[in-house]
């Protein structure tokens, strides 16, 4: 269907339509009334056709969008906080990097909709159906000419779904990559061909759905409620269940607190006291004495640390390659002269963190090594990136905005949909 033929459609069950300059009037004071100023009146734009507009960069929380047509409507950067959305057609809705926590989706067409990047925490996404009065008076379901097709496809890609309700969705060959889906509760859903390849599925419940040719490689799929019988062998590989890969905490000889202990005085006594924390291999998950921690030349190559905190730790010179660090919490960290080759930092938070070379000596400075990283999703606002190396790295989606990109070497890195300053992208002379 063309967007003509949805516009004519619309008329038909008595849709108003909207220009840009009209629709920005009610922006305005939709806008007001979100921050509680003098003359604002909340939205209500119910079955309206707002296709091909835009709400870009705007507040719109609770703003009522009941059966409204948003074909190709452009909401990115956009404010939508406990929105209402029930069965609104938002096919080929441009939404990345959008706030729709505790929005409400149920029963919304998001076919070919872009969700990369945004905050769905709470969103109800569960089947819905509205009937609206016809010009004879009676009955007809809203978006009638709607198939199942059209209910499936939506890109969620480094979307946050956390507690999201999704219980009877169509989500055929919806792309969910890398999205942070804790808890959320997709039973009785239809599932078929859809890709959550790196999704953090943590105590999700995903019973009952079809489930035919899902992809749920290097997932996280730990406490999950699903019947991992209905897939593929090759559609699990690298994901991560209950069952530790490798050994793990419960397998040192030595409590992990104290290896902590006998590290720090390694590092304090030059190495003539203590000995130094090597961790290679080992299953991490759960760990939480890391975070302040003093890590200066720790080795912990190849081992799974999903979601371990880091956070103002003190690891230059560690060893970290090929870890999983995945959502891992690098915040304020100093991580001068690490070597994180071959690493996995998807959804990892860096915001602040020290990544410059580290100087051993006067002339001599151990550079940092980030050679084939995925940051994708990762958020490494206002970091100190200088002089470090990251050839072949992948900062899709990821955020540099405020970082130190001075002399970093970034041959063959990607860097597509990144957040960057007007600085930086002139600096890497990116369009």
């Amino acid at each position: 269907m063309t967007d003509s033929e949805d516009k004519d459609e619309g008329k038909k069950a008595g849709t108003k339509v909207l220009t840009q300059q009209e629709l920005d009037v009610i922006i305005k004071k939709h806008e007001y009334y979100a921050t509680g100023r003098m003359g604002g009146i909340r939205a209500h734009l119910a079955h309206y056709d707002l296709s091909n507009l835009t709400f870009a960069g705007k507040n719109m929380s609770d703003a009522d969008f009941t059966g409204a047509y948003l074909v190709k409507t452009d909401f990115k950067g956009a404010k939508l906080d406990r929105a209402i959305f029930f069965c609104a057609d938002l096919r080929l809705a441009n939404m990345r990097g959008a706030s729709l926590v505790n929005a409400d989706l149920r029963g919304a067409s998001l076919r070919g909709a872009m969700l990369v990047g945004a905050n769905m925490t709470g969103t109800d996404l569960r089947e819905g159906s509205l009937s609206n009065a016809d010009s004879e008076g009676g009955l007809r379901q809203a978006h009638a000419n709607l198939t199942v097709v059209d209910k499936g496809g939506a890109n969620l890609s480094g979307a946050n779904l956390s507690d999201a309700k999704m219980a009877g969705a169509v989500a055929a060959g919806s792309v969910f990559q890398n999205a942070t889906m804790k808890s959320v509760r997709i039973n009785k859903a239809d599932l078929t061909n859809a890709d959550f390849s790196g999704a953090n599925l943590k105590n999700a419940n995903i019973s009952n759905s079809e489930m035919s040719n899902i992809n749920l490689r290097n997932s996280v799929l730990t406490g999950a409620q699903i019947d991992l019988s209905a897939v593929s062998k090759e559609n699990l590989e690298g994901s991560l269940t209950n069952a530790p890969i490798g050994p793990s905490l419960l397998d040192l000889k030595i409590p992990l607190d104290q290896l902590l202990q006998f590290h720090k005085a390694w590092i304090e006594s030059s190495g003539m006291d203590g000995q130094q924390l090597i961790l290679d291999g080992y299953d991490l998950r759960g760990a939480t004495v890391f975070a302040k921690a003093i890590l200066t030349m720790m080795k912990a190559k190849g081992a799974i640390m999903h979601e371990v905190s880091f956070m103002k730790s003190y690891l230059q010179a560690a060893d970290l390659r090929d870890a999983d660090l995945r959502h891992c919490d690098f915040r304020e960290a100093d991580m001068r002269g690490i070597n994180c080759a071959g690493a996995k930092l998807i959804n990892a938070d860096l915001s602040k963190a020290q990544l410059q070379p580290l100087g051993l000596s006067q002339n001599n400075k151990l550079v940092s090594d980030f050679t084939g990283v995925s940051f994708r999703h990762a958020s490494l606002a206002n970091a100190n990136l200088s002089f470090v190396k990251f050839c072949n790295a992948d900062f899709g989606d990821a955020d540099l905005r405020g970082a130190n990109l001075e002399s970093a070497d970034f041959t063959g890195a990607n860097f597509a949909s990144a957040q960057m300053d007007d600085a930086q992208k002139q600096l890497l002379q990116i369009q």
